[in-house]
């Protein structure tokens, strides 16, 4: 739900009342992962999307239901050979979706959240007792929590906690609260949504192919910085599309500022007064990508200086130089596409190989559909 988050805000402020429906697990070649969200609000407006297009009309009209009934439900879509007309998808995945009327102030509170940029997680009872499902608490980063499942107030502190936990890791999914967890005679599953600030990617090198990067950049979510040595080059008129511009020496900028497991360093300069000390303080830092663009002979020099240095060869192998996946790439927004495309493999567990012709999964990532039925399956 809080992908759609500033839609979603926009119709609670004009009172508007609506239903959203949320995938809460995927089996198999699902096309969206949990979280992803499609919102109906009275007037039969729509927003959003839970399949791309496969049980879109299906979804639609449980949401209608929703807003009449003021019921939540859980259902399953899959792929089913035996009805040609059967709704599900196509891929032949497994998909099941929460669908809440949003109400209260819970709702609320989280969708203003996460459209100021606020860490929070939302968790929802999306599995168990079918007078709690739906009900839902918000948790903020210090453990503070509004709102409440409807269960007992251990019920609460224990969501809480495995929320929190989700928050700090950036992760959305499901957690599972045992019956003891729960106090309320058996399990249940929570659907838990993190809201946090935009990764960051920093561009070091005001150049051609940096402009190229920071739209991809913005384009995939990131929170982008330039950072460059010469005040000529990093301004705001050659890159309108970054969030910020930085005239510093690129190592210096990059002890001073804050990194966390999501950042991911681009370095362009390919010049070696400023790639050897930011790549030696860059290859220490727990970040997600470090990538280095240049020749393989200038890939070669550069490594040999940061040897000399002190670099250790763990730390070299965690630097992505040349920069990018081949695609043969020659202009910049080509470029840009390739160093993109190794971001997300990463990040994905990707291969970057061709899928045709090849054996390997479409997904590498994301929460499963649990074994056995849940509401209704194509």
């Amino acid at each position: 739900m809080l992908d759609i988050a500033e839609e979603l805000h926009r119709w609670v402020e004009q009172g508007r009342t609506f239903a959203v429906a949320t995938v809460v697990a995927v089996g198999g070649s699902a096309p969206r992962q949990p979280g992803a969200a499609l919102a109906v609000d009275s007037d039969g407006t729509a927003i959003g999307s839970v399949s791309g297009g496969c049980v879109e009309g299906a979804v639609y009209d449980l949401c209608r239901q929703a807003i009449e009934d003021g019921e939540t439900v859980l259902e399953r879509f899959g792929y089913s050979d035996e009805d040609a007309f059967a709704v599900g998808l196509t891929c032949g995945g497994i998909i099941d979706i929460l669908v809440t009327p949003v109400r209260g102030e819970v709702f609320s509170a989280a969708l203003a959240a996460a459209v100021s940029g606020e860490a929070a997680a939302l968790a929802r009872i999306v599995s168990g007792p079918s007078d709690l499902m739906g009900r839902a608490l918000l948790v903020r980063p210090d453990g503070s929590y509004e709102g409440g499942l409807g269960g007992h107030p251990e019920l609460d502190r224990t969501a809480a906690g495995e929320a929190l936990a989700m928050l700090d890791a950036g992760r959305t999914g499901t957690v599972e609260i045992g019956e003891d967890g729960s106090r309320c005679g058996q399990p249940l599953t929570l659907l838990v949504e993190s809201s946090v600030p935009a990764p960051r990617m920093i561009v070091f090198g005001a150049i051609d192919f940096a402009s190229a990067l920071v739209r991809v950049g913005k384009f995939l979510g990131y929170h982008v910085t330039v950072c460059d040595a010469r005040p000529v080059f990093a301004t705001p008129a050659r890159f309108p599309e970054a969030d910020e511009i930085v005239v510093d020496w690129p190592h210096r900028y990059l002890e001073s500022t804050e990194v966390d497991g999501r950042t991911v360093l681009c370095v362009l300069t390919h010049d070696a007064k400023f790639d050897v000390p930011l790549l030696e303080a860059a290859l220490k830092l727990p970040v997600a990508y470090v990538g280095a663009m240049g020749s393989r002979r200038t890939h070669e020099d550069r490594n040999k200086r940061l040897r000399e240095v002190g670099v250790t060869e763990i730390e070299l192998a965690r630097l992505r130089s040349p920069i990018g996946l081949d695609l043969g790439a020659r202009t910049p927004e080509e470029t840009a596409v390739s160093i993109a495309a190794e971001i997300v493999a990463g990040r994905r567990g990707g291969t970057g190989v061709s899928l045709t012709g090849a054996h390997t999964p479409i997904h590498h990532d994301g929460p499963r559909a649990p074994e056995g039925r849940i509401g209704s399956v194509a």
